[in-house]
């Protein structure tokens, strides 16, 4: 990752301004620096100085609004299922910027096609469903829901418990097993709302919304886990990688 001081002035700026978002101090709704103020207080030319609301902007952190500026924009990121694994391995709880989590339900039940297949089972095996619905100050941020072969319920009581796990299905797994996730596939599709989804989602039955269905395997090529997650009405899906 770059180090932010090495950024150029105009997106150094920025970041600042973002952590200033991220912390709280500024909330959504409040005006941000404008251009002749961030020349006044940065000392850069308009040009470079005009650079960081724009880059704001396209980052999904501000919009502008006529005769006011640019303002803080309601959040619209999304942390995914499988970004919650990178966050959990570098010593975050998983959870976003802002968010809790409620979890809605943890129990056993015969698993589907769909799920089966997923897990290498046979249609009606039993299997664990984990359900948890991640907030935060704009509303509903996703609903997940995580099968995973009802034989692990023996070593990790804790999937049926309706708790938060400290280390989230994925570090309790590897903890209790040996088997970690090594290897996942996302998959981005529009789906219908199902009903028993619909009310966590704060949206209709049958809405079209973005979906994220991730996949897992282990280190020896089986897989772990199955999830899918229902994204909150108007939520963005986006993703950052480092190039160099």
């Amino acid at each position: 990752m770059q180090n932010p001081q090495n950024y150029p002035p105009y997106r150094r700026i920025a970041e600042a301004i973002i952590e200033r978002i991220k912390s709280g101090e500024l909330q959504p709704g409040d005006r941000l620096p404008s251009v002749r103020d961030i020349v006044r207080t940065e000392r850069i030319s308009s040009a470079t100085a005009a650079r960081v609301p724009s880059y704001l902007r396209s980052e999904g952190w501000a919009i502008a609004t006529p005769g006011v500026g640019t303002i803080v924009a309601q959040p619209k990121k999304l942390t995914a299922g499988a970004d919650r694994l990178s966050l959990l391995r570098t010593g975050s709880s998983g959870i976003g910027d802002g968010e809790r989590v409620e979890i809605v339900g943890a129990e056993l039940e015969p698993a589907t096609q769909e799920v089966a297949d997923a897990l290498g089972l046979e249609a009606g095996a039993e299997v664990i469903r984990r359900r948890r619905r991640y907030i935060d100050a704009a509303g509903v941020v996703t609903v997940s829901t995580t099968w995973i072969a009802g034989q692990l319920a023996e070593q990790a009581p804790e999937l049926l418990e309706t708790e938060p796990l400290p280390k989230m299905t994925f570090g309790l797994i590897e903890e209790r097993t040996g088997r970690r996730a090594s290897r996942r596939r996302d998959t981005v599709a529009l789906r219908q709302v199902p009903e028993d989804v619909a009310g966590l989602l704060d949206a209709e039955p049958g809405a079209v919304v973005l979906t994220m269905t991730n996949h897992y395997w282990d280190q020896d090529g089986e897989p772990t886990e199955y999830a899918v997650d229902y994204l909150g009405v108007g939520r963005d899906l986006s993703s950052e990688y480092d190039l160099d």
